[in-house]
């Protein structure tokens, strides 16, 4: 009876982590329309450019955390996380179309994307 628990727990646990990637998902994608509506020089083109985007951005950070340890975020991570931050916006572009961006405005958007970030409520633990 205590495998059929831990199975349990475990199958719980992975539904909890595909819940909170597509949380993860929506909440970036509400996030990187703020952003690309208030900073000139960054635009994305429809609906569909953003969703994927958006996809784009939740894959590079997993993959800027998983294989370098460093968690893109202005907030809280300093300088590094900071330039990780604008470096992922920037090259989200190469991946999906519709989407433009200069260097300028990766920066100026990493900001602003991680104030909006912060004041989304709840968003803290995603």
């Amino acid at each position: 009876m205590d495998n059929q628990q831990k199975s349990n727990s475990k199958s719980m646990s992975t539904d909890w982590n595909v819940a909170g990637i597509i949380i993860r998902l929506i909440a970036s994608a509400v996030v990187l329309a703020i952003t690309a509506f208030l900073i000139p020089g960054f635009s994305i083109s429809s609906v569909g450019s953003l969703i994927v985007a958006a996809i784009v951005l939740t894959i590079m950070d997993y993959l800027f955390v998983k294989l370098l340890g460093i968690e893109a975020s202005p907030f809280g991570r300093g300088i590094v996380g900071f330039v990780a931050a604008a470096l992922i916006l920037y090259l989200t572009q190469f991946f999906v179309a519709g989407y433009s961006i200069s260097v300028l405005s990766a920066v100026i958007g990493a900001i602003v994307y991680g104030i909006v970030t912060y004041l989304i409520p709840g968003n803290e633990a995603l």
